[in-house]
Parts: C-alpha cells; structure tokens; sequence
C-alpha cells in the first residue's frame, strides 16, 4: 500500500533522527530517448520539518509524476523562497546527452547526482578524519574536522561506487518528504530544458513528451530521423523495428517498449 502523503514528513522525522540534516535525492528523464538526466537534491533540518511550512503544507507534496505540472510548478516557487530565506537547500545536477552516450545512463544518472550533492558537500566532507590522540596539541585539534552530521537517501536502489555514503530507499519519492521535493526539482528543471530543446529542434514536440518515448516522438523520429538532442543508444531497437511499405511501424515489442514519461 503507497504510503499516505501526509506521512512523508513523519517518515523524514524518524529518519533524521541523531542527524543534523536529512538530504533526499532524485532523478528525471532516466528513460526518455531524448535530453539530458536531472538528478534534484534537498536538505532538510529537523527545525525545517518541526515548522510552519511543513506541518501546514508538506501535505501537498508527493512524487512529481503523481502532480500536475501546475502543481509542481506552484511548488517550485514555494522551495525557491524557502532556500532564499535559508530553510532549506534545493538544488539539481545535469548530465548531458553526450555523457549519456559516454557513460550509459546509469554512470550519466550518478554523475548528475554528484553534480548535485557537491553543491551543498563535497564528497570529502563525509570522510572520518582519524581523531589526534590526547597528547595532540590545540593546533592538531584545531584541524580535525568531524564526519558531516548529514543522512542521505536516494530514490532506488543503493548506488555502486559513489562518493557519498548513502542510503537507497525503493519508491523513496513516494515515502520520503525530502526525496519527493527533490523529484519536484529534478522533474521542473529538466522539463526546462526540453521547452529549451523544442525551440533549437522544432517538430519533434520535446515541449510535449518531454523526450519521452510517447507514440507522437517515435513517429517524429522515423519521419524526421534523429537530432542532437536524441540518444543514439536509446534510439536503436525503435529503428530496429519492423515498418509496412508506408514506413509505419508493424509491432513495438514489449521489451522495447520506452517507459511512461515522468
């Protein structure tokens, strides 16, 4: 059973337990056969999540493919004025197609997250220094610098040689208060940058889909063939497919069937 919304900030309640702040991780446009992948990140303090704005409401937040994308907009607005005003941290990282191709999307979405995470710590903020023992002097002391008293969840399964430790949580932008916010900022950003992408490659209808493998941009890309935007990798078994004499496709096989845009 999907957790409730209004449960998504007590979740985060008991997950910031015994830390100073609570960052949540997301990804969009992981699927899509065009543009690039988004990762958002948000953090949060147990002050953030005790206040007005999240008791009154959180409530509205969920996983940005369950909103409107006026709702998600509104809500855009509402996490820019609260980092403006210090409450939180909102931020996103890209990779770009080219580092799609390069790195294949899952290296392409932990670049992207990194790119995000070292906006607000670098990796090495989480190292544990090794403590100088009592006979250290004031100024040893004075350079030891303490692990970031910070948790990280990110949406998915545990992510294999990555440079901040972290947490994965299985449909955390449905459970986790900081993980759907950051979806909002992953999703919002990257829908940007396709209306960009629309306006440089008319005809394929990215402000639409979204580069995503819908029915109306498969049909653009067998009439158009592909642009810069496109990722050639993700292009090949929508080429390979079977076509009548019209050029039409005859059959979309399941296993290669694109997912549901986000």
């Amino acid at each position: 059973m999907p957790v409730k919304r209004r449960q998504l900030r007590g979740f985060d309640l008991k997950q910031i337990y015994g830390f100073d702040g609570l960052l949540g991780v997301d990804e969009a446009g992981r699927g899509a056969l065009a543009g690039p992948v988004v990762a958002g990140a948000v953090l949060v303090s147990r002050e953030f999540l005790e206040g007005r704005w999240a008791v009154s409401r959180s409530g509205r937040v969920n996983d940005s493919k369950q909103l409107s994308a006026a709702e998600r907009a509104e809500l855009w607005a509402e996490f820019d004025g609260l980092a403006r005003a210090g409450q939180i941290h909102a931020t996103f990282g890209v990779a770009s197609v080219a580092e799609v191709e390069a790195l294949n999307i899952l290296g392409a979405t932990k670049l992207a997250m990194r790119r995000a995470l070292e906006t607000i710590y670098p990796p090495d903020a989480f190292e544990r220094k090794q403590e100088p023992d009592l006979f250290s002097s004031d100024t040893e002391r004075a350079a030891f610098r303490p692990t970031v008293s910070c948790r990280i969840l990110i949406d998915g399964l545990p992510l294999r040689h990555f440079p901040y430790p972290h947490e994965g949580l299985v449909n955390g932008d449905a459970r986790s208060l900081c993980i759907a916010m950051a979806s909002i900022v992953a999703k919002v950003t990257r829908d940007r940058l396709m209306d960009e992408l629309d306006r440089v490659h008319p005809g394929y209808g990215f402000a639409q889909h979204k580069g995503y493998g819908t029915e109306d941009h498969r049909g653009a890309v067998l009439k158009h063939g592909r642009c810069a935007a496109h990722r050639d990798s993700f292009l090949r078994k929508l080429f390979a497919q079977p076509r009548d004499l019209e050029g039409q496709l005859t059959f979309f096989g399941a296993d290669a069937a694109p997912p549901e845009s986000e």
